[in-house]
């Protein structure tokens, strides 16, 4: 049987997390913990970028990890990751002596296999040990895969890994990329496995890996605490652990633990990693973790809609996340079609000459609950709450537009309900009217509920709302609804979300008078 290696890449994957923020502290005291470890390799952050931080994880040349990992702990190795998506002149490299990293790890998308040979080459002539790696390895076919490996044998790499970049690969598939790989690798070349956890597979696949005890070197990444973006990655004390009970190793977990303690643990409050549902959901989907995180931040999607949302991204899509691109298939999903001309001339006579009241769940509206019941006794008022149901008040109707929302109150609502055409699923649906004409244009809040009520009154010939509970965003969590089981976090800042909406009620208000009778954090 070969050797284990374990690799920590905490700082370098990790870093997705905060931004590779981690502080020259952090960093320099994260190295000299690691070396305590006993680990052998010590992967310290990306070689990437124009611009020397140190407080970043993220260096422009060779020359910049210098300062952050002396005095060098003799045995351990350290390394780099150069990303062939984002490639610095090679120029920036220059020949190892020893006082900076010892290794280069090359990451490559497939259709960047041919460039990522040559950079691999040139890197290697300059004295680095060097690991190629096949970013997102199970899209490769057999004979890609096969001929790929062929190709970095004529280097004779260091390491060759096996990159499940998605979280998606199961212990069968893994096993088969194994057994593809160490019958095609050069002899003297280390298997890598890179691990993300969105399916939890990545303890699983290490540890099968280790016990098949192939007759080559093993080197297992992972990070401590499992720090990674999403679902994270491979504990790399849980997995350390396992080598000490099982392989006869002496791995110091103690040195790990206070890594967690001093260094992580802030960062964990602040900004979760973890296994989650729409992490399940991208990996059960074959779509980029981004997708799930960027499009889970919209908290309106039941799991059902979430998963058929994935699931209708074009496979050509799938595997590379923007922005645009996560927009534009949220758009389309919920853009229903439907015939609302009923449902407007009906509700046009309902709210004629009335006085119209819109309940949304801010915290404001616990200091006026005796003006607020008045109002809603008004014979002459229609009231109307926005995804919640007041119970204590004799509201009219139900507007909601999310199903997230609507599904936990829909079995306990007892007046007529107004919904959206996205909301396929709701079990009430006494009317209905199409999510995008009333929509917003801007992609952050596109679907915000008070927005589009707003529009939807306007279209009804409302000329006057009067609005509780309307407050607007905070930065701090817990402070922005009337009962804590409404409360969902916007990791995009507040005060842009507030200022966004703002614009949009300035625009509604040249026809919709807006009485904001409870503090707001709009401004019109």
């Amino acid at each position: 049987m070969g050797k284990v290696h374990l690799l920590d890449c905490t700082l370098r994957d990790g870093g997705y997390v905060n931004d590779w923020q981690f502080g020259a502290d952090t960093i320099k005291g994260f190295g000299k913990k690691i070396a305590q470890t006993g680990i052998e390799i010590y992967e310290v952050g990306f070689i990437k970028g124009d611009k020397f931080d140190p407080d970043r994880a993220v260096f422009p040349d060779v020359e910049s990890f210098k300062e952050m990992i002396q005095p060098k702990v003799p045995g351990l190795k350290y390394v780099g990751m150069y990303d062939m998506s984002a490639p610095v002149p090679l120029d920036r490299i220059p020949k190892c002596d020893g006082s900076s990293i010892d290794g280069i790890r090359v990451i490559f998308k497939k259709e960047k296999l041919d460039a990522a040979f040559e950079t691999c080459k040139k890197i290697q002539e300059l004295g680095y040990f060097i690991s190629v790696n096949f970013v997102g390895t199970d899209q490769y076919t057999d004979e890609e895969f096969i001929r790929g490996i062929e190709k970095f044998n004529e280097l004779k790499p260091y390491a060759v890994s096996i990159v499940d970049s998605f979280g998606v690969i199961k212990r069968k598939q893994f096993l088969r990329l194994v057994y593809i790989a160490d019958n095609n690798l050069a002899p003297e070349t280390a298997l890598a496995y890179h691990a993300h956890n969105n399916l939890q597979q990545a303890f699983g696949n290490a540890e099968a890996l280790v016990d098949m005890n192939l007759k080559r070197d093993i080197i297992i990444d992972a990070c401590v605490f499992g720090m990674g973006r999403g679902a994270g990655n491979l504990n790399l004390e849980l997995f350390a652990e396992y080598m000490n009970e099982n392989y006869d190793t002496d791995y110091k977990i103690e040195p790990m633990l206070e890594i967690m303690d001093e260094y992580l643990s802030e960062i964990y409050r602040e900004k979760f990693w973890g296994y989650s549902l729409p992490l399940y959901l991208s990996a059960s989907t074959g779509c980029h973790p981004n997708y799930a995180i960027y499009l889970a931040e919209k908290d309106s999607l039941s799991a059902k809609d979430f998963g058929a949302l994935l699931g209708s991204i074009p496979a050509s899509d799938k595997a590379s996340f923007s922005k645009d691109k996560a927009n534009k298939y949220y758009k389309e999903f919920m853009d229903k079609k439907v015939d609302d001309s009923k449902t407007l001339e009906a509700l046009r006579d309902a709210v004629a000459g009335k006085d119209i009241v819109v309940i949304a769940p801010g915290r404001s509206i616990k200091n006026c609950t005796d003006e607020l019941a008045k109002r809603c006794n008004d014979a002459n008022a229609i009231s109307i709450a926005v995804n919640f149901f007041p119970e204590e008040y004799d509201i009219d109707y139900v507007f909601s537009n999310n199903m997230k929302r609507f599904s936990k109150i829909q079995n306990d609502v007892t007046v007529p309900c107004i919904i959206t055409s996205n909301m396929t699923d709701a079990s009430k649906q006494d009317y209905v009217i199409e999510f995008s004409k009333y929509s917003c244009d801007k992609p952050e809040i596109i679907d915000n509920s008070g927005l589009m009520l707003f529009r939807f009154l306007t279209d009804l010939g409302v000329k006057k709302v009067s609005v509780y509970g309307m407050d607007g965003y905070s930065d701090y969590y817990g402070k922005d609804y009337y009962d804590h089981k409404l409360e969902y976090v916007f990791s995009s800042d507040a005060r842009k979300r507030n200022e966004l909406i703002s614009e949009e009620l300035k625009e509604i208000s040249k026809e919709l008078t807006i009485d904001f009778a409870t503090p707001t954090n709009y401004k019109i």
